[in-house]
């Protein structure tokens, strides 16, 4: 019998919004959460880290656009170590932004250089009961309450299928998505893996925005939710 595998729906949700070719999507998700109504998806650069080799890991999607360096973790299990994945991975994008960038920082100029603001997403969508949305804070992981000059603060939205409703029905892909994993999921108490993901799939809408890409992705796809 073919096993879930754990990373399937972070890989998934990576595919679905951390693909340039996606980037209509990956904007109708930045509106969504942040209640804008941006138009150009041409806007948008991503600056995903692929392969950090030196720090063994690398973060699901991170973009900017309209002066917002955005960061979006997918998290099909609760981690309240958020804050400080995205405290490393902003710390390299920006590194890599200061000093690989056309028109270098000058870090040593009595000009101040602006620099993108920071915004920390963790989409989850695991199976312990959450919220709507969570506030994940790096101090709360200082010991004996120890008061701190940095801090850094993630928004856990849920995107299990119910929930956040006005979010998931302003982003018609993030719908289509959390609609895909809760049916697999469902489809599992009653069939094998492989059947559940194949059933779920046929059963898209024909109108889902997702459905042509996750149809001509099948085997990919199907390839993320099994483990070897």
């Amino acid at each position: 019998m073919s096993k879930t595998n754990r990373k399937y729906k972070d890989r998934l949700f990576t595919f679905i919004f951390g693909n340039p070719q996606n980037r209509e999507w990956t904007l109708s998700l930045y509106n969504a959460v942040n209640g804008s109504d941006y138009t150009n998806a041409e806007d948008i650069e991503f600056t995903t880290i692929e392969n950090a080799v030196y720090m063994g890991m690398k973060n699901d999607v991170s973009f900017l656009v309209e002066n917002t360096m955005n960061f979006y973790e997918h998290q099909s299990s609760y981690n309240p170590n958020m804050p400080l994945r995205f405290f490393l991975y902003a710390a390299m994008v920006y590194e890599k932004r200061v000093f690989e960038n056309p028109e270098p920082y000058d870090r040593f100029s009595s000009v101040l250089q602006n620099l993108p603001a920071p915004k920390c997403i963790c989409f989850y969508n695991g199976t312990d009961t959450k919220k709507d949305r969570e506030i994940l804070k790096l101090s709360n992981a200082f010991k004996d309450g120890k008061k701190s000059d940095i801090e850094v603060k993630v928004t856990m939205l849920n995107i299990n299928f119910g929930y956040n409703k006005e979010i998931l029905e302003s982003c018609k892909p993030l719908y289509d998505y959390s609609w895909l994993v809760n049916e697999i999921r469902e489809n599992q108490k009653k069939m094998e893996l492989e059947e559940a993901v194949d059933k779920a799939i046929d059963a898209l809408s024909d109108g889902s925005p997702i459905r042509p890409f996750i149809m001509n992705n099948r085997a990919e796809v199907k390839h993320m939710y099994i483990t070897e």
